[in-house]
């Protein structure tokens, strides 16, 4: 039960990211940990990389690298502190941690103000995404903010180029500081088909979806599961 409960909830999740950019750990990350703290933040991260791969393939067409490159040199030092946090805290100072990174993700979602996707407000964007990706999962947040006021298809695509690399960086980290190995990979097992189905059914009813509403649920609901 446990299990078809955490994937229809990462189902649920890549749905969204497809839908509007990001949203998948920020959903799932926290329900997740309800049910087994063991899913967090590896096998989150390897559905966020599997989705951020298809979600890069489909919207290939508007990926800009010249502008990710300093939001990813910005991450190598905010994956390793990421790391290094796991290293210290124990599961219910994660729990907390877990918790706050949701509600801060709302609260930056929420914000009315215009930031310029400049090289140095990219790379700060890319070291927050490190260090909070690595150490919960949750590593959207940070530069949607700085890329929302972008054209739809420029965000869905530049945030899944920037979720492929970074998922990567996180995980390598992740394995190298004891919290990526075989029970993580067993755990990633049932929430894959969820990711890809999630995946299809966003790009067959992308069109239909009226995005403010999709929006709004979701941070409802992660205010919800953050608290």
């Amino acid at each position: 039960m446990e299990i078809i409960l955490a994937a229809a909830i990462i189902f649920v999740g890549s749905y969204v990211q497809t839908s509007v950019g990001f949203g998948l750990a920020v959903l799932a990350a926290p329900l997740l940990y309800f049910i087994d703290p063991l899913f967090v933040p590896a096998p989150v991260t390897v559905a966020a990389l599997v989705l951020s791969v298809a979600n890069a393939y489909s919207h290939r067409h508007a990926i800009s690298f010249r502008g990710l490159k300093f939001a990813l040199l910005g991450r190598v030092p905010g994956t390793v502190c990421g790391g290094l946090l796991l290293l210290w805290i124990d599961r219910r100072t994660l729990a907390l941690w877990l918790g706050l990174s949701v509600l801060l993700a709302v609260g930056l979602s929420l914000r009315r103000f215009v930031l310029r996707p400049t090289a140095a407000a990219m790379a700060s964007a890319g070291f927050m995404s490190g260090f909070i990706g690595t150490s919960t999962a949750i590593g959207g947040p940070p530069m949607a903010l700085v890329l929302q006021h972008q054209a739809g298809d420029y965000i869905r695509a530049n945030m899944a180029a920037f979720f492929v690399v970074s998922c990567v960086m996180s995980l390598i980290m992740l394995s190298f500081v004891g919290r990526f190995g075989t029970p993580h990979l067993l755990a990633c097992a049932p929430l894959l088909p969820a990711t890809l189905a999630g995946y299809y059914l966003a790009m067959k009813t992308l069109h239909r979806v009226n995005r403010r509403i999709l929006r709004l649920s979701l941070l409802l609901l992660c205010t919800t599961a953050g608290t």
